[in-house]
C-alpha cells in the first residue's frame, strides 16, 4: 500500500472560479475585459498542463514565466495567446518566441533593442511593463522616454499593450496612486492595457479593463486577509489529505515532538498524521493550526516533522488509526491554515512536494 497522502485537484472547481473571474471582468469600466489565466509556478502547484487543458476554450489566454513552458502548451494543442510575464531572457529566445506566437512582456530598453536586431519574420507584439510603484520590473518615469522614442521609430515591434502590477490592491492604499502614474505615462499612446490581478479584479473596477490577470482566485484562494474565499464565491481546487498513522496517550505535563513546543495540559490523545514539511506542509505552522479529522475540526499539537505532524484528538473520541485527515481544501480553507502559519495560501499550493501523489478530477 502506498503512503496515505494525496492531493486532489478539482478541475470543476477551477472552472467555477474562472467563471467568477469572468463575472467581474464583464463589469470592466470600458466594457468586458479579457482574461489571462495565470498558470506560472506549475499553475500554483496544481499542474500546468491539466489546468491549461481544463481552461482551454474558457479563458482568453494564459500567462506564465518560462518559454519552455509555453512551448509545452503549444505542443499540447493550446492555441490561446500566451504571455511571458517576465519576458524573454536571452536574445536567442526570440526566434522561438516568434515561431510559437508568444507575447513577451518588455521591461527594459535592451529588450526592445534585441527585438529590433533579431530580424524576425514578423512584427512581434509586446506588453510594455511599467514600474508604477511595485519596484520589481518595468519602465519608470526616467527610463520610459527613451523607450517611447524607440517604439516610435521601430519597424520590428507589433501591437503594443501597456501593463503594470499592483502592489497593494489587497490593502488600504489600493490602486489609484499607481493608476495615476500609469495614465500619465501612457497619455496619448494607442494600445490596450493589462492592469488587474486577482485582488484588483475583485475589488477595484476602475482597474478592470483590457486584459485582467487572475491568479490565486482561480485556485480558490482569497487575495484578502479579511475576506474568505467562500465569501467571494470561490471553491477550493486543491485538497491535501492523509490519515492518522498512530495515536499516543499523553499525560498532563508531557511534551510532544521536536523541541517540546506543545505541552499537554490535560490527559490527551495525540494523533500522528502522515504529512510533514517534506510533503509541503509548512514547518513553521505552530501548534493550534487548524486541521480536519474525520470531518471534524481540531488543531495541530507540536512541531511539524519531515514526514509527520501531530494533531489533538482528545475531543474526537471516534478518531483513531486510519481516520481521514484534511490538511487543507474542502472543509478546511487553505487560507485559514496559511494564516495560522503566518503565510499565504499561494505558498502552501506552490510548496506541494513532488512526492505527493496528485489526481485530477472533474474535467
Amino acid at each position: 500500500m502506498p503512503r496515505p497522502i494525496r492531493a486532489t485537484i478539482d478541475l470543476g472547481a477551477l472552472k467555477h472560479n474562472l467563471a467568477v473571474a469572468r463575472q467581474h471582468a464583464d463589469q470592466g469600466v470600458a466594457g468586458p475585459a479579457r482574461l489571462f489565466a495565470v498558470i506560472k509556478a506549475n499553475a500554483y502547484g496544481h499542474g500546468m498542463l491539466p489546468v491549461a487543458q481544463a481552461l482551454a476554450g474558457l479563458t482568453d489566454g494564459f500567462a506564465l514565466l518560462d518559454l519552455s513552458e509555453a512551448a509545452k502548451l503549444r505542443e499540447a494543442g493550446i492555441r490561446e495567446p500566451i504571455l511571458l510575464l517576465e519576458g524573454f531572457f536571452q536574445p536567442e529566445d526570440l526566434e522561438a518566441v516568434a515561431e510559437l506566437g508568444i507575447i513577451p512582456a518588455v521591461h527594459r530598453l535592451e529588450q526592445l533593442e534585441a527585438i529590433e536586431a533579431a530580424g524576425l519574420p514578423v512584427k512581434l507584439p509586446v506588453f510594455i511593463k511599467f514600474n508604477t510603484g511595485m519596484h520589481r520590473l518595468g519602465f519608470t518615469a526616467q527610463t520610459w522616454p527613451a523607450a517611447q522614442a524607440f517604439l516610435a521609430r521601430s519597424r520590428a515591434i507589433g501591437p503594443v499593450t501597456y501593463m503594470t502590477h499592483f502592489a497593494e490592491a489587497d490593502g488600504a492604499r489600493g490602486v489609484d496612486w499607481q493608476l495615476e502614474r500609469f495614465r500619465a505615462w501612457t497619455a496619448g499612446w494607442q494600445g490596450e492595457v493589462s492592469l488587474a490581478n486577482s485582488a484588483a479584479l475583485l475589488r477595484h473596477k476602475e482597474a478592470v479593463q483590457g486584459w485582467a490577470r487572475p491568479g490565486i482566485l482561480l485556485y480558490g484562494g482569497s487575495p484578502f486577509a479579511e475576506v474568505s474565499a467562500e465569501e467571494l464565491g470561490l471553491k477550493p481546487v486543491m485538497t491535501l489529505e492523509s490519515e492518522i498513522l498512530a495515536v499516543q496517550d499523553v499525560a498532563p505535563g508531557e511534551r510532544v515532538g521536536y523541541g517540546g513546543i506543545f505541552e499537554a495540559t490535560r490527559p490527551s490523545r495525540i494523533g500522528i498524521v502522515a504529512c510533514g514539511y517534506a510533503d509541503g506542509y509548512p514547518r513553521h505552522a505552530p501548534p493550534g493550526t487548524p486541521i480536519l479529522v474525520d470531518g471534524r475540526p481540531t488543531v495541530t499539537a507540536g512541531r511539524v516533522s519531515m514526514d509527520m505532524l501531530f494533531c489533538d484528538l482528545t475531543d474526537l473520541p471516534q478518531a483513531g488509526v486510519g481516520s481521514p485527515v484534511t490538511l487543507w481544501g474542502k472543509g478546511m480553507p487553505a487560507d485559514a491554515v496559511a494564516a495560522a502559519a503566518g503565510t499565504i495560501s499561494y505558498e502552501l499550493f506552490c510548496a506541494l512536494a513532488p512526492r505527493v501523489p496528485v489526481r485530477w478530477i472533474g474535467n
